[in-house]
């Protein structure tokens, strides 16, 4: 196993998911890919021109989200583990099976906060997307320790 992709998405327990591909990485001496992937701002799609503001929102946004990815790969590499970070902007799921591909990932890893059923009705479930669509395996680790009988786990391949 020679590159491991991770899908952070900058909420509570991201952590948990550079831990479990430091634990998988290990033996195999892999390289760890961060990656995160932006919403694009639909809002505004199709405008060259626009607001001064709406243009200086979406840079600092991604200069954060790239100042956070950046740290993670510094602590990484301060482990001696081969590190590097991806910020891409677009659907999630399908941005994450694109660059997969591109890297020629052997693992991906995301991770799985358990919703509701309404929750589940309107809104689309990255990892679990991720792991239905995915010619690669795939490990969700389950955020929500709680109730465990929420989780899903998969793993394809």
């Amino acid at each position: 196993m020679k590159n491991i992709l991770v899908g952070i998405e900058f909420r509570e327990n991201f952590e948990m998911l550079i831990e479990k591909a430091l634990e998988v990485s290990e033996p195999h001496d892999s390289k760890i890919w961060l990656i995160h992937v932006s919403k694009p701002d639909t809002d505004f799609v199709g405008f060259e021109l626009g607001p001064h503001y709406i243009g200086n929102y979406r840079v600092n946004n991604h200069k954060e989200e790239n100042k956070l990815l950046l740290a993670e790969v510094k602590r990484l590499k301060k482990l001696s583990v081969n590190a590097e970070a991806i910020l891409l902007e677009g659907a999630t799921a399908e941005t994450i099976l694109e660059e997969a591909k591109k890297l020629d990932i052997d693992l991906i890893i995301c991770g799985h906060h358990a919703h509701g059923f309404l929750y589940k009705m309107i809104f689309k479930n990255t990892a679990l997307s991720v792991a239905r669509e995915s010619e690669i395996p795939v490990l969700v680790v389950p955020f929500d320790i709680e109730h465990p009988e929420q989780h899903e786990m998969s793993v394809n391949g």
